[in-house]
């Protein structure tokens, strides 16, 4: 996920606050105010005397010609790289965006934090927030920690739904609220994940839950932050996995809780490229997969034809790592 750090220098304890507040990773302050933003919350410091020190773990630098760029890369190996205010364009910031990482730029406004977060797609690892305008930063703040790399989605058409016996199945609530056409991907291949969705539907038999997705049977695999998965029976208590809606558009979801119990199941058939792949799920109307069009459809109301979101990789996957190795699962 991106970084946002936030630059108080001079020292104002309105930005760190609202540092705080807005889910920002680090504060850069002067020597001497690490303990004072330490008594306003828990966050990591940028200084001399903090958790990150400048030269030793963080190199700030400018970019005025070739030179500085080979440099910029080649520190970015060790150390976290954050480029300052010079004169360069967006055209050496994607020459190394394009082959390294731990490059961070400073931005003074929304506009500039936009466009280095989509530098080449992937964008910059972090934002530097260099401003003294509280409302601006709120506004960095909130597009910063929502903006992921998009996760390429593919529409796969159901073949068939069948009925299973009984089994231990998944309800993961998280600490967030999501939207119609938002869920997360799940599926019993690392290799072929379903966009189940969200409970967030209004129906005659719960109330709506939209910080909830039945997810599916214990031994699924779970798409989470930094491209990993896990095993639905994995999750806990503050894990982070991957929201994600049918754009493909991504953010991360930290887990408040996790339900695991004895339900009905019904397997779930669909093809893509020619590509057989399969979920299960709970057999209850209140669970639903996702359309391209980012509706909800009950999977008791699945029929084959239907089309419903999905995402495919190539790579298998060790430990939730993806890697590249020939894995066979049916």
């Amino acid at each position: 996920m991106k970084q946002v750090w936030v630059k108080v220098i001079p020292w104002q304890k309105k930005l760190v606050t609202t540092a705080l507040e807005g889910g920002a990773d680090a504060v850069i302050v002067e020597r001497g105010k690490t303990e004072a933003v330490k008594k306003l919350g828990r966050i990591k410091t940028v200084a001399e005397d903090g958790d990150l020190k400048p030269n030793q773990d963080v190199v700030f630098m400018e970019i005025k010609g070739k030179e500085d760029e080979e440099k910029a890369l080649a520190l970015s190996k060790q150390k976290i790289v954050v480029i300052t205010e010079a004169d360069w364009k967006i055209i050496p910031l994607e020459n190394l965006v394009a082959q390294t990482s731990n490059i961070f730029v400073e931005a003074h406004n929304l506009e500039e934090a936009q466009a280095f977060l989509g530098v080449l797609e992937k964008g910059v690892d972090g934002v530097v927030i260099d401003t003294t305008n509280v409302n601006e930063l709120k506004k960095i703040l909130d597009i910063t920690k929502r903006w992921s790399e998009k996760t390429e989605v593919q529409t796969a058409q159901i073949t068939a739904v069948k009925p299973l016996g009984m089994g231990y199945r998944v309800c993961v609530d998280t600490c967030d609220l999501m939207e119609i056409g938002e869920g997360m991907l799940v599926g019993n291949s690392s290799a072929a994940l379903f966009l189940v969705h969200a409970e967030n539907v209004e129906n005659p038999y719960v109330s709506p839950r939209p910080f909830r997705v039945n997810a599916g049977p214990v031994h699924a695999y779970i798409r989470t932050t930094g491209g990993k998965t896990k095993y639905l029976s994995e999750l806990k208590a503050g894990d982070e996995v991957l929201l994600v809606n049918y754009k493909g558009e991504t953010r991360p979801g930290v887990v408040g809780r996790v339900k695991v119990e004895r339900r009905p199941l019904l397997l779930v058939e669909a093809e893509v490229g020619g590509k057989k792949i399969t979920t299960i799920l709970q057999n209850a109307e209140t669970i639903r997969l996702t359309t391209p069009e980012g509706k909800p459809i009950s999977v008791v109301e699945l029929k084959p034809g239907d089309e419903v979101v999905v995402a495919l990789e190539e790579a298998g996957r060790h430990f939730g790592h993806k890697v590249e190795e020939t894995i066979m699962e049916k």
